[in-house]
């Protein structure tokens, strides 16, 4: 038996891999490409330590499910074994269909595709190579078991996927705002009428949990640097799949070369299990070596754009509370257009605007408190503090950004 195996986490400490199949399944290749993807994208080019991956979220979260449902059962619920192991699947599973860096590339390389439906498909997958095992995982993970309070855990206002990326990201960036207190929360987690609660005791604990997460996105998740590298990357990995669906020939994975040949619909990853292995070999590696080699294509985009990435040579961003006025757009399109030489063709690679959001609380996805009385309420309603209100608004800032300069050839 292989189970049982104790892994070191350095937010955690030792971590046990419980049973055979979970061993198994971090054993195959869908899951151990996680390693080769960096769970916070470009934010190491503003916090150099943040390199983990996705393979350490994913064995986090794992841990820290086991440790919330031993709770759960020690309060007196009863979690059958089956449902035990087969709630550690789902969250170990949650983030696999990931594609290279993360978010950065969501919607570029697969338009259209979330990384949560492709998550589903390569369970579905994994599902029939372990001849069924994964039935309830898959129906915890699609919300189709009874027994909801499940599926809460793994995806919900107040899941296990964040408690371990607020922790991790936290701990690997080295910014004290986001610590969280996590123990505590999972102390005070319970279950009433089929739903999570917390205990009212915590209820501090998640107010500074909403507050942290906040903070956490604005000096991490959408620091206005992390910002501007992911919309170069975008740029970047456009104008790839403009030159090689129009002809030209580019250097790099085949695997990576055949996703940016085509425009695949999330139709066409349900029908060809030959895709889904295709997808499940693309790493960040894949991206990064294709950079080396563009940098000295013959393209002026894909050239420089690959250069400035190997360098750090970043866009210059700049942020707004309101929306940019249309005359400093095209002012500044002006600008980069005759300060860097490139057509107007060109210039949408090298200047980019639009918006980012951040909000803290969901309201319509309650985080329920239960009360010394046994009553059931809002978070909101029973912290009767302001900032918690103030939290479920979305709060939106403009950002335009451009490249500086050009490398000379």
């Amino acid at each position: 038996m292989k189970s049982h195996k104790i892994l070191n986490d350095p937010v955690y400490g030792f971590i046990t891999i419980p049973s055979e199949l979970i061993y198994n399944i971090i054993d195959h290749p869908f899951f151990q490409r996680l390693r080769r993807i960096k769970q916070l994208g470009l934010t190491d080019l503003v916090y150099p330590g943040a390199l983990h991956t996705r393979f350490h979220h994913a064995i986090g979260a794992m841990h820290l499910m086991s440790i919330t449902l031993d709770n759960l059962r020690n309060k007196g619920h009863e979690i059958s074994d089956q449902e035990y192991e087969a709630s550690l699947i789902a969250i170990l599973l949650h983030d696999i269909g990931h594609g290279p860096f993360s978010h950065a590339l969501e919607y570029t390389l697969l338009k259209g595709i979330p990384h949560e439906s492709l998550s589903l498909l390569l369970m579905e997958s994994l599902n029939n190579q372990f001849n069924g095992q994964l039935d309830l995982s898959l129906r915890i993970f699609k919300n189709n078991y009874e027994r909801k309070f499940f599926h809460q855990l793994v995806s919900s206002q107040l899941d296990i996927d964040r408690l371990d990326y607020l922790q991790r990201d936290c701990f690997f960036t080295g910014v004290s705002e986001g610590t969280i207190g996590a123990d505590r929360i999972i102390k005070m987690m319970n279950i009433k009428d089929d739903q999570i609660v917390v205990e009212e005791k915590g209820l501090y604990s998640i107010e500074n949990f909403l507050s942290a997460r906040r903070l956490m996105y604005w000096q991490v998740y959408l620091h206005k640097t992390t910002v501007s590298a992911e919309k170069m990357l975008i740029n970047l990995i456009t104008r790839a799949k403009d030159l090689q669906q129009s002809g030209t020939q580019l250097e790099g994975s085949e695997a990576f070369k055949y996703m940016l040949q085509n425009n695949f619909t999330l139709t066409d990853f349900q029908n060809s299990s030959d895709l889904q292995e295709i997808f499940a070999s693309l790493d960040d590696f894949d991206i990064w070596g294709a950079i080396k080699i563009w940098k000295k294509h013959d393209d002026l985009v894909l050239s420089n754009i690959s250069n400035m990435f190997l360098t750090r040579n970043l866009f210059k961003i700049k942020l707004s509370n309101v929306p940019f006025e249309e005359s400093y757009l095209k002012e500044m399109e002006q600008t980069v257009t005759k300060d860097l030489g490139i057509t107007t063709e060109e210039l949408p690679y090298f200047l980019s605007s639009g918006s980012i959001s951040n909000y803290a609380y969901v309201a319509k996805e309650k985080v329920l408190i239960l009360t010394k009385k046994g009553e059931v309420m809002d978070v909101a309603q029973a912290a009767d503090l302001p900032n918690i209100k103030a939290m479920s608004k979305i709060v939106k800032k403009y950002y335009a950004c451009r490249a500086k300069n050009l490398t000379l050839r």
